[in-house]
């Protein structure tokens, strides 16, 4: 019985190490040593690594708003959260991360000191470094308004909770990376990449009112109360609190606001979004600028339409009047149109988690399956959460768009399944009985599910 024990006493000592570290790497509280990579491909992919601890604390978080009696987060809103950030991985799915390779060109042709990768020095300057650096990316997101439609999507949640963390944008990737890359002339890249991917794994913990306050860590770190001032659109809210691991920066800048007692923050945008569409939520400030454009004369200001703020108009500030924001109170009313029907959110989360087991099995599959295919589960996912959107809308379109959906996924299961166009060989999940018997409920649920809307 000893012997037993203590041959199995490494492998629990390995797990319980590798279940703290990865609840560590959500609060940055790890070992430079641990974390430094000479090379970029040596880098793991720290975010898909903490998703565990994801589901684990969004858990956690509803029995926490329970037994403190707040409001738990609406079903809806979660979907429409949840579908915008695997939404937002889709194009790293389809392409590399194409905002890496100027990083590495100014390091590898333009650096002008060369900083140890396993320094702990350089560890920790890069750290300080993101962070300043990430501090101006999130300004300027507020700021210029081609970046700011982009990051709006991250901003459209009416409510806040550890859902509205994972609301991310598509395209906020492709306008922010040029801001790092004064890092590039010292950095190694591979460093960077470490203290990007935790920069954004510490800002997921803060999106929650579980939290009121962490004492005196509320000078120097970003806290859940300095973020929800950031996320609110009352007046004394807007355009405050950027910073992403520490709040010094706000607080040298002179964008520092602190939470106030005596006016609770209303959550959302300015203009409310009011929808559930994944499309509309990604493009719809895109489609305000074309009209705005549109409907300005003279080409100067069409060009301010994009580099001045959001509140811009002719005539006014380049950031807007503070007057022209309105002036909101809790409670407000939020948008919360829905199918009343309880089987309608049953079908909707049932097939929004299909959608997430395929995003995992083509991601899990992505070295072995021709682009065409990868692309395939990649509209498969898209498709899947625009439906789902326009099922909670109660769009008359949407049950004819779904039964469309469920019959396309039969015929291409059928397709892949019956062809050796995909050989998939890795050693995953995907290729076990357990992998093969998802499929299978994958495929029955269509099926019942098309059944289903046929009849009606």
């Amino acid at each position: 019985m000893m012997a037993c024990v203590k041959k199995k006493m490494p492998f629990l000592l390995s797990v319980q190490h590798d279940v703290l570290s990865g609840l560590g790497r959500l609060f940055y509280v790890i070992s430079p040593a641990e974390t430094s990579f000479e090379k970029v491909e040596d880098v793991p992919d720290f975010v898909n690594k903490a998703i565990p601890y994801f589901v684990v604390f969004l858990i956690v978080e509803v029995a926490v708003l329970h037994l403190q009696g707040k409001a738990l987060p609406r079903h809806n809103d979660g979907l429409s959260s949840i579908s915008a950030g695997i939404l937002s991985l889709l194009p790293v799915l389809l392409a590399k991360n194409i905002e890496k390779i100027p990083y590495i060109w100014v390091w590898s042709d333009w650096s002008l000191y060369r900083l140890s990768w396993h320094s702990s020095v350089t560890w920790w300057l890069c750290m300080l470094g993101v962070d300043f650096c990430y501090y101006w990316v999130h300004r300027l997101s507020h700021e210029v308004n081609f970046m700011w439609a982009a990051h709006q999507v991250h901003h459209s949640s009416e409510d806040y909770n550890l859902t509205t963390a994972l609301r991310q944008s598509v395209l906020q990737r492709y306008v922010s990376w040029m801001l790092y890359l004064p890092l590039a002339f010292f950095i190694p890249p591979s460093i960077c990449v470490v203290h990007l991917q935790f920069n954004v794994l510490y800002q997921f913990w803060i999106h929650t009112e579980c939290v009121k306050t962490l004492g005196p860590l509320e000078w120097v770190l970003n806290t859940p109360s300095h973020h929800r001032v950031h996320h609110g659109r009352n007046r004394y809210c807007i355009d405050k609190n950027y910073g992403g691991t520490l709040i010094i920066w706000d607080r040298i800048f002179g964008t520092f606001e602190g939470e106030r007692d005596d006016d609770t923050v209303v959550y959302g945008l300015v203009h409310p979004l009011n929808s559930w569409d994944p499309i509309y939520t990604q493009l719809s400030h895109w489609r305000h600028m074309a009209d705005t454009v549109r409907r300005l004369p003279g080409l100067r200001n069409k060009m301010a339409v994009f580099v001045n703020g959001p509140g811009w108009a002719p005539g006014k500030p380049r950031l807007g009047e503070t007057s022209d924001i309105p002036d909101v109170h809790s409670p407000v009313l939020k948008y919360d149109k829905t199918c009343r029907s309880v089987w309608i959110s049953i079908y909707a989360w049932i097939h929004f988690v299909g959608a997430l087991v395929v995003y995992e099995i083509v991601a899990a599959c992505r070295q072995d399956i021709s682009y065409f295919h990868l692309c395939l589960g990649a509209l498969f996912v898209f498709w899947t959460f625009t439906s789902l959107g326009h099922l909670y809308e109660c769009r008359k379109f949407a049950p004819h768009f779904e039964l469309f959906r469920c019959v396309t996924y039969l015929i291409v299961d059928y397709y892949v399944r019956h062809t050796d166009l995909v050989n998939v060989t890795s050693d995953t999940w995907v290729t076990s009985a357990v992998g093969s018997c998802v499929c299978d409920i994958l495929w029955l649920s269509h099926l019942l599910s098309g059944a289903v809307w046929f009849v009606r």
